[in-house]
């Protein structure tokens, strides 16, 4: 497979195919970085239990060098730029031999959008990873307006071949379907800080050790198959007309970024970080999510594989 724009999770997505005996194609650039890049993918393969084999990773520093005969399908993870992602995707639908699927791995553009002007943009979908995308298992997979049923299942069946669990998503709608959960949960999250009814310590407590806990076990659907869809329904009604549903985004959330407050990229958000403590942090995070991916590997509550849902009855599949 080929990788264009081996950056972070570039590096991380490479790792998951070699991990799985493929060899990858990379563009990135800057040259003086590639030994960088090397140590990022040699690092995530360390974690996820599998040896580098340095021949079968190949740098490049444009998609141009890249021998397109040897490439089963290609995706572009440059920087979330909507232009440049359509820079890249102009390029590719005349530099690529019209059979290769390629991919775009955004987090919120429609490929129908980005692929708008290109020839071929039949062979051209959504895929759709999650930091770190070596350690999360899912991955969505995104039709545009255009993409062939064929590519898109072609796709699914290679996700499938890489120990992913992708996500069939029938149409690419701002968010696509995990970050609209997402989102729906974030946009309340911060409305209970904006209130004062809990500190952001108490957000992740209730998430993390309440009904995140239960997710780990069987998704929100399933979980409310086994309380009662019945409960769910009640509760619904009681609840879903105090619920935040603004348009705009959180007061806190936008004056703390306001004030340079970004997180750990920048040492200061909701909390403080010194270089120590958020190299800690984050290998705890990571050391968790292994865990955690250990566990979905032991046989989960899951209904019988051949039932269909009420939900998916008639769903073109």
């Amino acid at each position: 497979m080929a990788v264009i724009g081996c950056g972070a999770m570039g590096c991380d997505v490479a790792a998951i195919f070699l991990a799985r005996g493929w060899s990858v194609e990379a563009t990135t650039r800057d040259q003086a970085t590639w030994e960088l890049r090397r140590e990022r993918v040699q690092a995530s393969l360390a974690q996820i239990g599998a040896p580098f084999a340095p021949e079968r990773f190949r740098l490049h520093r444009a998609a141009q060098d890249i021998d397109w005969s040897r490439v089963t399908f290609g995706l572009e993870s440059v920087p979330e730029v909507f232009e440049l992602k359509q820079r890249v995707f102009a390029e590719l639908d005349t530099l690529v031999p019209p059979h290769i699927p390629l991919a775009t791995n955004t987090s919120g553009f429609r490929i129908s959008l980005i692929a708008s002007d290109c020839q071929t943009a039949h062979r051209m979908a959504g895929l759709h990873f999650f930091l770190p995308a070596h350690l999360v298992p899912a991955v969505e997979v995104v039709r545009g307006e255009k993409t062939a049923t064929d590519v898109a299942e072609s796709l699914y069946a290679i996700m499938t071949d890489v120990g992913r669990k992708p996500i069939r998503v029938a149409r690419d709608v701002p968010g696509f379907l995990a970050n609209r959960i997402q989102h729906a949960l974030m946009r309340e999250a911060f409305a209970v800080i904006d209130e004062g009814l809990g500190t952001a310590e108490d957000v992740d407590t209730a998430v993390r050790y309440g009904f995140g806990f239960r997710y780990v076990a069987a998704g929100p659907i399933l979980q409310k198959e086994f309380a009662g869809l019945d409960t769910q329904l009640a509760a619904a009604r009681t609840i879903y007309p105090s619920l935040n549903n603004a348009v705009a985004p959180s007061r806190t959330l936008a004056e703390l970024v306001a004030q340079g407050r970004r997180g750990i990229k920048s040492g200061h958000g909701f909390w403080d970080w010194t270089p120590d403590s958020a190299r800690s942090s984050l290998q705890a995070y990571e050391e968790t999510l292994m865990a955690a991916a250990r566990l979905l590997d032991r046989k989960a509550p899951t209904p019988d594989a051949d039932s269909r849902t009420a939900g998916s009855a008639g769903h073109d599949r």
